[in-house]
């Protein structure tokens, strides 16, 4: 595709949880619990912005009718965090480290920082609203293709986890929110969806040269912004995995190429949308299990036949696009006229009857409270497509694709944060506070120590900051078992992301000592997970203790001494290896394991 073109503009916004000691209000820990034996359950309104008007997607939060149920443990969450008690003065910790960004990227800083609250009523805060500052404005980092401005530099608190979503309630847990939270937000200088990428990988390397960021899975979100000539600016939240962000921006053009010729094709037709009319009689006698005994409404939409069978991204059409907006009422989805309603076990004569006069029409089944607010939305969204693209914001997919979340946010939800006073930053303040090492610098830094791309790997990677918690022995292994090992016990299930850093520093300082052999390192990182009870040195001592040469030497003896019958076998080292390296594997060196096994055959 020719981007330049096509109009392609993208932006990023990241957020990156900060490893501080405490919470950004509160003096509460930052890791995480394990068990959550409290709960409240709260409803959540929107109100009136500092401007006196109400945010358009906070009144749609509330018009979905939810009820938020918070799962929290004292260990990890107070007062502060079930909005019991005012928030306490900022972290200057977390401060600090923003400073220390804004530097970096030659952003100017705010000489006196308000905390701000921004209306979210989604439940990801108990507060109904998150409290945010800005520090810096303006600044830039260096890409292939150009210099990528920022916009903004903000230190803000992070929201709650999602646990559960069930028909009417989302539940939350709250030992996430709280937490210091940097996002970094850049102007739409970026030309490609590999430049999104490249623009991402550059953003994440800066701020974990702080040496102040968290690792794992969901410490670091990335918001895309991608819109083209003739469409809108689409906001995509929640993307994890980097190398998926091409992908993403990909689709969301695909998606937005498709969506500007249905508003083209809709107005020749003179598409319009109908009012909704209760259908549930046709459907009185119906074996259809999910729709029996629901009220069953229906929403003409005149001139989308064929329509709403078109594919906007792989797997996903039109009717999917309007289904996202049903569920936010609560509803399970829709049934639409472009769909082989024989699929659902729905009855001919029920079909022909819902003909409704030859035009294109949606189906909600639920109860009526439920069934005419998904239609209204349903609606307010079939009215969009008929104008275009609409700015929205969208929760990324794993597969590369999206689904909507809600409206796009405005000026609306800010007002300030009466409870925390303002922060003065002075200019020696800012003098006195050193530049880290920068990614240029670590890269060379790493080359010296192994191979190239490891080195480049690890440059980019979070667990840089876990690998230079120590100056290792053998920097190339550790670096290989952080960026290979884990990756590939993640593919088999294995949950590495919830493994303690100190237990992974304490595996490494083992077997810089010599404890065990290089191979053990998968089986040792088994048996920390799935036993975290026991201490790393235990599990060593118990099952990987390193052997001598003289034992390996008697233990391979009396492994080939129970395959004699295989030793006539052209591929009887292969076979008796493998034996072997069952009991002994991470007891000794696979190289001296494997000269004993030929000496010994």
């Amino acid at each position: 595709m020719d981007y330049e073109k096509m109009g392609f503009r993208s932006g990023l916004e990241l957020h990156v949880q900060l490893d501080t000691a405490t919470k950004l209000f509160c003096e509460c820990p930052t890791h995480r619990s394990q068990d959550f034996p409290f709960k409240i359950r709260r409803k959540l309104r929107a109100v009136a912005g500092e401007l006196g008007e109400i945010d358009l997607a906070a009144r749609h939060e509330q018009a979905r009718d939810i009820t938020f149920v918070y799962c929290y443990n004292p260990a990890t969450s107070c007062l502060v965090e079930t909005d019991s008690e005012p928030p306490h003065p900022m972290n200057e910790e977390a401060l600090e480290t923003t400073l220390q960004v804004c530097k970096m990227i030659g952003a100017d800083v705010i000489g006196e920082i308000h905390v701000m609250r921004k209306t979210v009523v989604d439940g990801s805060n108990t507060t109904g609203f998150q409290r945010t500052s800005l520090v810096g404005r303006g600044g830039r980092i260096d890409t292939s293709l150009g210099p990528v401005r920022m916009v903004n530099t903000q230190l803000e608190e992070d929201a709650a986890t999602v646990v559960d979503r069930k028909p009417g309630e989302v539940w939350y847990r709250l030992d996430r929110l709280g937490i210091p939270l940097i996002e970094l937000s850049t102007e739409p200088d970026i030309k490609s969806p590999e430049h999104v990428y490249e623009t991402a990988l550059a953003i994440g390397s800066l701020l974990r040269a702080t040496r102040k960021v968290k690792r794992g899975i969901g410490t670091i979100r990335q918001d895309i912004n991608i819109s083209i000539k003739g469409g809108a600016r689409v906001e995509i939240k929640g993307a994890q995995d980097l190398k998926m962000f091409p992908e993403i921006a990909r689709r969301e053009v695909a998606r937005q190429q498709v969506l500007i010729e249905v508003a083209e094709e809709l107005e020749k037709r003179k598409a319009k949308v109908g009012k909704i009319i209760d259908v549930t009689n046709l459907f009185k006698n119906t074996k259809c299990k999910f729709i029996r005994g629901k009220t069953v409404l229906a929403l003409p939409l005149i001139g989308f036949e064929g329509i709403l069978g078109k594919e906007v991204q792989p797997n996903r059409r039109v009717g999917t696009e309007l289904s996202d907006h049903a569920k936010k009422a609560g509803v399970g989805g829709i049934i639409h006229s472009d769909e082989d309603m024989r699929n659902y076990q729905i009855e001919k004569d029920i079909i022909v009857n819902l003909k409704l006069e030859g035009e294109a029409f949606v189906l909600v089944a639920a109860d009526e409270k439920r069934a005419k607010n998904a239609l209204k939305l349903v609606a307010a969204r079939a009215n969009q497509l008929i104008v275009g693209v609409p700015s929205e914001v969208r929760r990324a997919l794993p597969d590369g694709n999206s689904e909507f979340l809600r409206p796009m946010p405005g000026a609306a939800r800010l007002y300030i944060e009466t409870d925390i006073p303002p922060v003065v930053v002075e200019q020696k303040r800012l003098d006195a506070i050193p530049l880290p090492e920068l990614p240029g610098a670590t890269l060379a830094r790493l080359k010296k120590l192994m191979s190239n791309d490891l080195a480049e790997k690890l440059a980019s990677s979070n667990n840089l900051i876990l690998f230079d918690h120590l100056k290792w022995k053998h920097p190339e292994i550790v670096a290989h078992v952080l960026e290979d090992t884990l990756t590939e016990l993640r593919r088999e299930g294995i949950d590495v992301d919830m493994l303690p850093d100190q237990k992974l520093i304490e595996m490494f300082m083992l077997y810089d000592k010599g404890a065990f052999a290089k191979e053990g390192f998968p089986e040792i990182i088994r048996a920390i997970v799935f036993n975290p009870t026991r201490t790393v040195v235990d599990i060593v001592e118990d099952n990987f203790s390193k052997m001598n040469e003289k034992q390996v030497r008697k233990a391979v003896k009396k492994i080939v001494a129970k395959n004699k019958g295989a030793l006539g076998d052209p591929r009887a080292f292969q076979k008796i290896m493998g034996e072997v390296m069952k009991e002994l594997r991470g007891k000794a060196d696979g190289q001296l394991i494997a000269r004993a096994v030929k000496e010994s055959i």
